[in-house]
């Protein structure tokens, strides 16, 4: 492959979204390509270990698709979740993600993170995938998303929790089946029955 079409490779997939090291070895391109694209000025790095293209269409999850290239066993959840299924006007102040509970805690410069802790059921049900800048993204479903409010209310407080269920009966009616499935899923089904039952 000519030295060209090696630029030409890494180019490519940093057009698709953001890209690490790690991306140009599975496309069998030597990292030494990142340097010489950067002092080019036809990539720039974003972060330790992250590049992109300078013109690359940035929306607002942009720190979404960021952290899940740093983070790929990370899913978005809570406030960052809300603001995804438009159960919010809020801004998070980070990126919330949940990790496995014996997993090693994220280590990043930017974006900030807010992390919590999951196993089991909790952790994996009510995850789904969108794509956001072209990278793929997990992300916890609206349903898993109210339920994870009220598992973590300590986090991100009760308010929080209620003003999403409130939105999420008005915006999905009918999906009362699967915010009960997740909010057995977190074992919070006595604690939102109550709510749910008021505001139904």
């Amino acid at each position: 492959m000519a030295r060209s079409t090696k630029a030409d490779v890494v180019l490519r997939l940093a057009r698709k979204g953001p890209i690490r090291a790690r991306d140009l070895a599975a496309a069998g391109v030597p990292r030494a390509y990142l340097s010489r694209l950067r002092e080019r000025g036809l990539i720039e790095q974003v972060d330790r270990g992250l590049y992109r293209v300078p013109d690359a269409p940035v929306t607002e999850f942009h720190s979404l698709a960021e952290v899940a290239v740093r983070v790929p066993h990370a899913v978005i959840c809570l406030a960052s979740a809300l603001q995804v299924h438009e159960l919010t006007t809020e801004v998070p102040h980070a990126v919330w993600v949940m990790i496995d509970r014996h997993a090693r805690m994220p280590s990043l410069s930017y974006p900030k993170l807010e992390v919590v802790r999951a196993s089991g059921n909790a952790l994996t049900h009510g995850v789904e995938t969108r794509v956001i800048e072209a990278v793929t993204v997990r992300i916890t479903t609206a349903a898993k998303t109210v339920a994870d409010c009220f598992r973590y209310r300590r986090h991100i407080g009760l308010d929080v929790a209620l003003a999403a269920l409130r939105d999420y009966l008005q915006r999905h009616r009918g999906g009362t089946d699967a915010l009960i499935d997740a909010a057995h899923a977190d074992r919070v089904g006595v604690l939102m029955r109550p709510y749910l039952e008021a505001l139904s």
